[in-house]
């Protein structure tokens, strides 16, 4: 008898293309993070030259007064030599190795350069880096790969040799402090947006979408936006089983020859259309009715093509009997403030207030938007 040892193992979590850092949250999820490569984090060391120059030029010129002011005071005879060789070593260390180790401990990670740019460094887990590690990355740095202090020429073509071959772009720093270099600012991009075909616009119109929810509206988002990182037959499958859901909560049904992913599209554009209208309506009443609540508030949002009706629009609290429903007064209800009283030579009627204080509810001029 033989016993075989089968163990499962859940599916690898998929990223984006460009997400190759390989770092994974606590959920188990792949964060959407670029590593860095050689010629962002040279462009990055260039600048980080530049400053370190400055920073030298600085504490040489503070070295020399120093030096003035001592021997001005009589403290020093004349400058000795191993007192100019003692501040030169001073602020080496100062800048090579104190300059990066300040920067990456105190800024998160980044530096000068590495801000310019968009970059920072973190752990190997995807944490941010400490001391130790910043000052592993610094000391190896300064030893053999910038400037190098141990056979420049060979290190450094040995450093740009294992930037190169490392699948997430570490340098030997990186690989002796367990730490990458990631990008911290991602491309600009507006995220995902449904597109309808134009052959659907009229039918997504007149849908009945009361019955999808929002469980069901997300997976529909979560397909269509990673459809061009999957394959076609798979794409294809999910997208028919996902609207046999959606056409089973939805009417009238659509109009054929099209693939069911464009279906999709129709009905998360419409629904998104039909969200936008509604928040800018709430945003409208809330502007009219209250107008010190959104001061700045601007015209309310519409998405119809030029020349086409204009939908219902919002108009003032009707009187109470226009709408055959009883408002209370200070008169009938005592628990009611006291209404301001009108000005001289005005016939206007006092604004109504609702229970609460404040003005009386608007109404709408037409149907509900669904």
């Amino acid at each position: 008898m033989f016993t075989v040892l089968v163990t499962a193992q859940p599916p690898r979590p998929t990223a984006r293309l460009d997400a190759d850092a390989g770092l994974v949250s606590g959920e188990a999820v792949v964060l959407d993070v670029r590593v860095a490569r050689l010629g962002s984090r040279v462009l990055a060391l260039l600048i980080d030259v530049v400053v370190q120059i400055l920073l030298a030029l600085v504490l040489a010129a503070s070295a020399i007064l120093a030096i003035a002011a001592l021997v001005e005071a009589g403290l020093m005879v004349q400058p000795e030599l191993a007192v100019g060789r003692g501040a030169q070593t001073v602020g080496v260390v100062l800048v090579l190795i104190g300059y990066p180790v300040l920067c990456e401990t105190v800024n998160h990670g980044r530096s000068v350069g590495k801000l310019a740019v968009g970059l920072r460094v973190v752990r190997d887990d995807g944490g941010p880096v400490g001391f130790r590690q910043a000052a592993t990355r610094a000391l190896v740095g300064v030893a053999v790969e910038w400037p190098g202090l141990v056979l420049p020429l060979l290190t450094w073509v040995a450093t740009a040799t294992v930037m190169l071959t490392d699948a997430r772009g570490r340098r030997l720093g990186d690989l002796a402090a367990g730490t990458l270099v990631i990008h911290d600012r991602s491309p600009s991009a507006t995220g995902y947006r449904p597109r309808i075909a134009p052959a659907l616009v009229g039918w997504a119109r007149t849908l009945d979408l009361t019955r999808l929810d929002d469980g069901l509206a997300l997976d529909v988002r979560q397909l269509l936006s990673r459809g061009p990182w999957m394959v076609g037959p798979a794409r294809e499958r999910l997208a028919a089983a996902l609207w046999a859901e959606v056409a089973a909560v939805t009417s009238p049904p659509p109009p054929p020859g099209l693939p069911e992913w464009a279906y999709l599209e129709a009905v998360l554009s419409e629904r998104h259309r039909r969200t936008r209208h509604r928040l800018a309506r709430s945003r409208s009443a809330a502007a009219t009715l209250w107008p010190e609540l959104l001061p700045d508030a601007g015209p309310a949002y519409s998405d119809e093509p030029a020349g086409a009706e204009p939908g219902p629009t919002l108009r003032p609290a009707a009187p109470a009997v226009a709408t055959g429903r009883h408002v209370p007064t200070p008169s009938s209800d005592p628990t009611l403030p006291a209404l301001p009283a009108p000005a001289a030579g005005s016939s206007a009627p006092p604004p109504r207030r609702s229970r609460s204080g404040l003005p009386a509810e608007s109404e709408w001029s037409g149907e509900p938007y669904r």
